[in-house]
């Protein structure tokens, strides 16, 4: 099951993101210092010798001075890449590079990919068990059957480690948290359910087991594989794989086994569910059609067969998507932090359960969003949860750790399981997750969004990439060659791109006289106005966003932030509410840090410090945060003492005052004081007194200066991505990239203007 099987992207732009920069989607990152010879002979010779004997004596350790606790090999030899075939072992390299992204990014699990080049079985089983002291769990991925369930029974056997194989488990796992919830929805007893599975591969027959150790009779399972019905006796094209599920029953063909089925299981191929096949079926019948990439049936084709039907496939443009990502990673995360020496099928059934559990919770503002805010509850359309809920991080890992301790596969107990909830939640940033949301919101409500320079490449791949991800509409200014542009960078429809020329776009009298209007008494003539809309690109594109022919604006990379910004005001006020005021948002692993303002107030007065204040949060709080401000200053409380704190002091003290007048304000807030008494945690115990709880993650700088040195230099310098600058309080949603931004961080604020987390 992928993830976002509708997402649309040429093949030069696939290329371009595995080669651009460093090849390949994963590095080696130093977790200890590196900096002195002190740190070398620490982390090798001869301090390295110190852990190397604690290993020898106690195995065990090896958890406690090396990363093979926190570390899983994604194992493949390329005989079953995606639906692509035996391709071989270096091309399943991209695939398991991939894998291991995954492993980090859902779950901080450390992967790194081996590809095996070998279909022999028996030198793969032994090329792998041998690894196995290098590694916390191994996860085997793209392996054909029937070779795939003789590796993973053999390296199970010999190894003490976790040996997982994703295509055919999770695949099961998630499958069975759906079938547990439809169940629920339709009032069956998973016992009586009588179940109907469509192919014979690895991943049918994991799913077929786990089902059947769920509690569904095994009486009441048949099994097809393009022969027919595999039944008891049937010789042809068994082996003892197909032969365990073997029915007892007189249904020869796929269409003789639905009548009266309660559930349709699909692993097989595109449209092979007939909708006269589904009428046959019992009332509100549960139908899962996996296959990938176009399922067995399709929703719609389904539906109307019957309307009582719960519908799920492995796709992401329909609803109830079964993807593994919803699996995989909190599975190997609950079992390495037990050290458990296997995934067993209680942890299997833990999982599923914690899954289905999940989905009858009430869905949290941020998975909302992904669904362009409309509060999906549990129901026909809603049995599995979002691949991005943020709780599955909490939630799956706590189940298999508890069920592995259970079943005594667990070398390591933990005693505190809301304890362990609460570190598992601090694991991950709450950024990736909402920014991730942001993306599918943006797919879900689509706008339009103006891109201003359409004429310059690194914008125009922008408005493709956005495009082609669904996010939106682009609406681009340029000349007419910008169609040439297009074709010559692979877009076949190039005349499908909604392009804005001011020579020739009946919208130009309507935006003179508006503007005109309003700069009259400024200073401007009419002709002066008539060449500002007729010239200038970012007046033109503001004034189409001014009109409301588009919903929100992209531009900055041809002209400074202040020159972009002075043509702006031409055309926008703040919002009379707000402070307009730029953020720069610094995204850790598991941190993230806003810096405002960063972009437009030269030297804010208290009342606008306070607002910047107060926005940041907002916007802190819309990216998953709960918001502690520090005011910044080189004085912390005073010392040193100067001349340039009063506005800080006056700003904290408006906020008492509002907060006291239940004002909004609603957070933590503190200052003036030094950037290491905000953030480091040993430094703040100096002032016990400060209201702040924690490090502070929104820094309000005290002035432009040094706010923005303070942003570039912490962008080239530091480890952190950096998101924006974005733009925050003016009239229409409206963001001003950098000169050096990338496609990549274009088409990000774009998102994030349309879907309204910067506004």
């Amino acid at each position: 099951m992928t993830m976002a099987d509708d997402i649309e992207f040429s093949d030069r732009e696939a290329l371009l993101f595995h080669s651009q920069g460093r090849p390949g989607k994963i590095e080696i990152i130093a977790s200890k210092p590196m900096a002195t010879q002190r740190d070398l002979s620490l982390a090798y010779s001869p301090g390295v010798a110190v852990p190397v004997q604690a290993i020898a004596d106690d195995p065990s350790a090896a958890y406690d001075y090396t990363a093979k606790g926190n570390l899983v090999a994604v194992i493949s030899n390329g005989t079953a890449i995606l639906g692509m075939g035996n391709l071989g072992a270096l091309a399943s390299k991209p695939v398991m590079e991939g894998k291991a992204v995954l492993f980090k990014r859902f779950a901080d699990v450390d992967a790194i990919d081996i590809e095996v080049d070998t279909e022999d079985v028996d030198k793969f089983i032994e090329c792998v068990a041998l690894l196995g002291p290098s590694f916390g769990g191994i996860n085997l991925e793209d392996i054909a059957a029937p070779s795939c369930f003789i590796i993973e029974q053999a390296l199970r056997e010999r190894m003490n480690i976790p040996v997982f194989h994703d295509d055919q488990h999770g695949t099961a796992i998630i499958t069975a948290a759906g079938l547990i919830n439809a169940c629920h929805l339709t009032g069956r007893d998973l016992k009586d359910v009588k179940l109907v599975v469509n192919g014979a591969g690895a991943a049918a027959i994991a799913c077929t087991e786990l089902i059947k150790a769920l509690g569904v009779s095994g009486d009441n399972v048949i099994m097809c594989d393009r022969e027919g019905v595999i039944y008891k006796g049937r010789e042809g094209g068994m082996d003892q794989w197909k032969s365990a599920h073997a029915a007892d029953t007189d249904a020869r063909t796929l269409e003789d086994a639905l009548d009266g089925a309660d559930v349709f299981l699909g692993l097989s191929a595109a449209g092979a569910l007939k909708p006269e096949w589904v009428i046959k079926m019992a009332k509100a019948p549960i139908i899962f059609a996996m296959a990938n990439p176009d399922p067995e049936i399709t929703p719609p084709d389904a539906r109307a067969a019957r309307p009582d039907a719960i519908i799920a496939t492995g796709r992401s443009d329909f609803p109830n998507q079964v993807n593994n990502v919803l699996g995989f990673p909190f599975i190997f995360r609950g079992a390495l932090d037990v050290r458990a020496t296997t995934i067993n099928e209680e942890m299997k059934i833990a999982a599923a359960h914690a899954i289905a559990q999940l989905a009858r919770q009430q869905v949290p503002e941020e998975v909302a969003r992904a669904y362009g805010g409309r509060a999906h509850s549990f129901g026909p359309e809603y049995i599995i949860p979002a691949p991005f809920d943020p709780r599955l991080m909490e939630v799956v890992p706590a189940a298999v750790a508890q069920a592995a301790m259970d079943s005594g596969v667990a070398q390591r107990d933990i005693l505190d399981i809301p304890g362990y909830r609460q570190v598992l939640k601090g694991r991950l940033n709450p950024t990736t997750s909402v920014l991730t949301l942001a993306y599918d919101a943006a797919r879900a409500n689509p706008k339009r969004v103006v891109f201003a320079e359409a004429e310059e490449e690194v914008v125009l791949r922008a408005a493709i990439q956005f495009k082609q991800g669904g996010y939106g509409i682009p609406v681009l200014v340029g000349r007419e060659g910008v169609r040439d542009q297009l074709k010559a960078m692979g877009v076949t429809d190039p005349e499908s791109f909604e392009l804005h020329n001011s020579v020739n776009s009946p919208l130009v009298p309507q935006m003179v006289e508006t503007l005109y209007e309003r700069l009259q008494r400024r200073g401007y003539l009419r002709r002066d106005v008539e060449r500002m809309v007729n010239r200038d690109r970012n007046i033109f594109g503001a004034m189409l966003l001014k009109l409301g022919a588009a919903d929100a604006m992209l531009t900055g990379v041809t002209r400074t932030y202040a020159q972009t910004m002075r043509e702006l005001r031409r055309v926008f006020d703040n919002d009379p509410d707000r402070t307009a005021f730029g953020i720069h948002v610094l995204v850790g692993r598991s941190h993230t840090v806003f810096m405002a303002d960063t972009t437009v107030n030269e030297r804010p007065s208290p009342a606008q410090l306070a607002d910047i204040a107060v926005e940041t949060a907002k916007v802190a709080r819309r990216m998953g945060h709960e918001p502690r401000v520090a005011f910044l200053s080189y004085s912390t409380f005073g010392n040193p003492a100067g001349n340039w704190l009063e506005n800080i002091r006056a700003a904290v003290a408006l906020l008492d005052a509002r907060g006291a007048a239940g004002d909004g304000v609603d957070f933590e807030y503190e200052g003036e004081m030094a950037p290491d008494v905000a953030l480091n945690p040993t430094v703040m115990k100096s002032y016990p007194f400060s209201r702040l709880s924690g490090p502070a993650n929104i820094l309000v700088m005290p002035g432009l200066q040094s706010a923005n040195l303070s942003a570039k230099l912490l962008r080239e310098l530091g480890g952190d991505a950096v998101i924006g600058p974005m733009l925050v309080g003016m009239e229409k949603p409206v963001q001003v990239a950098t000169m050096a931004s990338s496609a990549s961080e274009l088409v990000t604020l774009a998102v994030l203007a349309a879907g309204g987390i910067a506004r």
